[in-house]
This record gives C-alpha cells, structure tokens and sequence, in this order.
C-alpha cells in the first residue's frame, strides 16, 4: 500500500471561486495532513470597473498567490481570460497537464450546472481532463508524462444554490465546515479588487457576507450542520474503482449525508 500523502486539486473558474465554494472543504482536508493544490482557469480580467487589463491580471493573480500562501497551497498560473473558458482541445491538453503534474487523489471543482458559461466549462474540462491522465496517446501542453492513479472528482454547489433554470440544488452530502469558516473568510477576503465589482455586477453587499450567508444556507440544509459546503462525488467510471471516495474516508467525522441518497 502506497504511503504517499493524499493529495487534492481545486480547480476554479477565476480567481476568488475556490475560496467562496471550496476553501472550507480544502482546509479541512490540509489539516488532516493533505498536501493541497490551487488552480484558476481564468486570470479575472473582467472583474473590474475602474482597472485596465493589465492592471487587473497582475492585482487578481497576486491576491490568488497571497490567498494560497495563507492556505499552505502550491497554486498554478491561470491559462486565459475570463469568459474565454471553452471546452476546446487545447484547453483539455492544458488541464490534463496539470492534473498529471499533481497527480491528485481528490480533484475539487465546479458542478456541472451553474449559474454561469465559465464555472460549467470548467468543470467539463477538468472532468475530461482527469479522464485523459492515463492516455499515453494524449499528448498535453505542456507535455507531461501520463498517470495511472486514481482520482475522485468531487463537484461543490452552484452559486446560488440554484441551477441555471432556478431550481433549488441538493447535494449528496455536507461536510462540516465550522471549525474553518473564519479561515475561509480570511482567504477569500485576500481577493479585495472583488468587493467593488460584486457590489455593482451582482448586488452583494459585501462578498464576505454573502460567502458566509452562502455557507449558513448550506449548512441549515444539512438539517446538522451551522456552516456547511456541499458536495457530489462524479461518477468512478475512468477515474477510480467504484468504492473510492478518499474525501469521505478523510474527513468522515465532519461529513453527513443528504437523506434523499442516504
């Protein structure tokens, strides 16, 4: 039996995703011992009213760095701009590349329905992706060796909640996220360029809150939980054996099913 620590790959849209609908989940896993992996697609170029192109790359992809240093985080440089996230070969080619470089046991990401283009294709790519890792005859950019280990893609809640028809999303289970809420906040609260533009493109009042109400609807979900995120595990075929789910056996005392698939 392999020794090696479990390793985790969160794969976001844009920068500051990871931390609104992830971070809980991922600093549960660091702390039962994980090494930990940060990925955004896209570089935030759009999330600004005031700052040039320029500007708002270097301000988003630092506040990024910033945001996975305080989780004790490796973190990878984004691949595009935003909504420029298409379920392309090359952008296949680039994400597989990635996940055979971190070769994760858990990969965290979008659900496939979502609120937004961006946050859905995101998941498509790292699902087919994942499903490439093995392929000797897939070439990735840049090249990487392929890898034959398994991975169990876990897809968290949309924002909202909700699907892009507006009906109410359930999970197949919570995890407990309480004990790093305040953390959560605080990586999330690094990305500052953002209060602004949600105030004015989304009508947040304030991201941080909004992050937190997010979380306390979650968790009064569970019917168990104060704070919670929800998760479902994607189905094993090409990526696991069937059994596999490393995300429940690590984190199974904060963990509780929906009654729905219990």
């Amino acid at each position: 039996m392999s020794t090696r620590k479990l390793t985790v790959l969160a794969v976001g849209a844009h920068p500051d995703d990871i931390e609104f609908h992830m971070a809980g989940t991922l600093l549960l896993l660091k702390d039962a011992g994980a090494d930990i992996h940060m990925w955004n697609l896209a570089n935030g170029c759009c999330g600004t009213m005031v700052y040039t192109y320029d500007q708002i790359i270097q301000m988003r992809w630092q506040e990024a760095q910033d945001s996975a240093r305080e989780a004790g985080a490796a973190i990878y440089p984004p691949v595009t701009d935003d909504l420029c996230i298409f379920y392309t070969a090359e952008m296949i080619a680039r994400v597989a590349a990635v996940i055979r470089r971190v070769k994760p046991d858990i990969i965290l990401t979008h659900p496939p329905q979502d609120y937004m283009e961006d946050h859905m294709n995101t998941c498509r790519l790292v699902v087919t992706g994942a499903f490439a890792r093995g392929m000797p005859n897939f070439a990735t950019h840049p090249p990487e060796a392929m890898w034959t280990g398994e991975t169990v893609i876990y897809h968290a809640m949309p924002h909202g909640l909700e699907d892009g028809l507006r009906q109410p999303v359930q999970p197949e289970f919570y995890v407990d996220i309480g004990s790093t809420l305040a953390r959560k906040r605080s990586l999330l609260a690094k990305h500052c360029s953002q209060k602004e533009w949600l105030d004015v493109s989304q009508g947040m009042d304030s991201y941080l809150v909004e992050m937190e109400n997010a979380s306390r609807a979650v968790g009064r979900r569970s019917g168990r939980f104060e704070y919670a995120e929800g998760w479902w595990r994607h189905l094993h075929l090409g990526f696991a054996s069937r059994e596999a789910d490393p995300l429940r056996a690590a984190l199974d005392d904060r963990l509780s099913l929906d009654a729905v698939v219990r």
